[in-house]
């Protein structure tokens, strides 16, 4: 079992920035494929960014390709999204997600972290 732990959501205005952290506190997901998807009130839960187990392969959703870094280190047993150029329609509770490989399907990863939420203001 691998227990995720999301932080650094919060208030921003629109066209500002956030940067969200996962971590696995006790454990290492540096074999696991790593996501990031976001559920607004009333909508689907819509993928984000994913990156592979080594951090060097990634994709993004095209509604943030451009805007959205992820990033994963291994060592630090860290996993980012860097949000810049935020919009309202970004807000929504961001999870990050843990699975054996790289992927935009949210039922394919195996651990999910509990959510931080991001609300852009505009």
């Amino acid at each position: 079992q691998v227990q995720l732990v999301e932080s650094g959501g919060g208030l921003v205005q629109a066209g500002g920035s956030l940067r969200l952290s996962c971590a696995a506190p006790g454990r290492t997901f540096s074999n696991y494929a790593m996501g990031w998807f976001r559920q607004a009130p009333g909508k689907e839960r819509e993928f984000v960014a994913a990156v592979n187990w080594s951090g060097g392969n990634a994709y993004y959703a095209d509604s943030v390709k451009g805007r959205f870094t992820i990033s994963k280190d291994n060592a630090k047993n860290t996993l980012l999204l860097q949000m810049n150029s935020l919009k309202p329609e970004d807000a929504a509770v961001y999870y990050c997600a843990a699975g054996r490989y790289i992927t935009e399907v949210a039922e394919e990863y195996d651990y999910w972290g509990q959510g931080t939420r991001v609300t852009v203001s505009s």
